[in-house]
């Protein structure tokens, strides 16, 4: 599939892995809706960044993806808008420490909720406007910890365990029209109050002895986009080699 003109929605777009994704792709043509919930000043400048040096149309939609009812105003208002949707990427997470023992309902719910239920549903009305189309292309943004989980983040890990599987499901369930494939980053984008030791660590425990960026993600990205028209169901690191370490 070639970008050029083509309209992707990014969940989660207004920062970090989202906003480099958004970024390489309107450099190559792409029309890009930018979710947000919260960060509306980051998803604006995320526009007015997008029109001003590549020159791409873009539109900012705010929606809770805790809210599944949410969801399918929020496919109709980008289809609304650009007229149709060729790539979905599913990059809205929610990442927190839930030590065991003292992880609550809401903890678990929470973590379900954004990275596994929304994901579905989205794919789910988003699906008919692709198959409308004949074509269409949806990428999950996984993680490496769905197939290695790490301790005090067990709600996270599930539900990004989840969305591997769901990856394989839907990859079987929107064949032959659409093609649908995971990102599963390693350290590419360390929280913000990693020390400088903790980096350290995360950089040495992975085989390449570096840390990664966001722009190794959106690279991916763009292969399975692009490059990508004999691939499906597939799930591709992007962890300097975290998940064999």
């Amino acid at each position: 599939m070639r970008l050029q003109g083509k309209v992707v929605l990014i969940t989660g777009a207004a920062r970090r892995v989202g906003r480099a994704i958004a970024l390489a792709l309107a450099r190559r043509g792409a029309r890009i809706a930018v979710h947000y919930n919260r960060s509306k000043a980051d998803a604006e400048r995320l526009a007015s960044e997008l029109r001003e040096s590549n020159g791409s149309e873009s539109i900012i939609v705010k929606t809770d993806l805790n809210d599944t009812r949410a969801i399918k105003g929020l496919v109709e208002a980008v289809v609304k808008h650009f007229g149709a949707i060729h790539v979905l990427i599913n990059n809205a997470s929610l990442y927190e420490k839930n030590a065991f023992g003292s992880t609550s309902i809401k903890d678990w719910d929470s973590h379900m909720d954004v990275n596994a239920r929304a994901p579905f549903f989205l794919s789910q009305a988003v699906a008919p406007v692709m198959q409308t189309q004949g074509e269409g292309k949806i990428i999950n943004i996984a993680d490496w910890s769905a197939l290695r989980p790490y301790a005090d983040y067990i709600p996270y890990c599930v539900s990004k365990a989840a969305l591997f599987c769901l990856n394989t499901a839907l990859a079987k369930q929107l064949a032959p029209q659409i093609q649908v494939n995971a990102i599963m980053p390693g350290p590419v984008l360390l929280p913000d109050n990693f020390s400088a030791r903790a980096r350290k660590t995360a950089a040495q425990a992975t085989p390449l002895k570096r840390l990664g960026s966001p722009e190794d993600v959106a690279q991916a990205a763009l292969y399975l986009i692009e490059s990508g028209d004999f691939i499906t169901g597939a799930a591709i690191p992007v962890d300097g080699g975290r998940l064999i370490a």
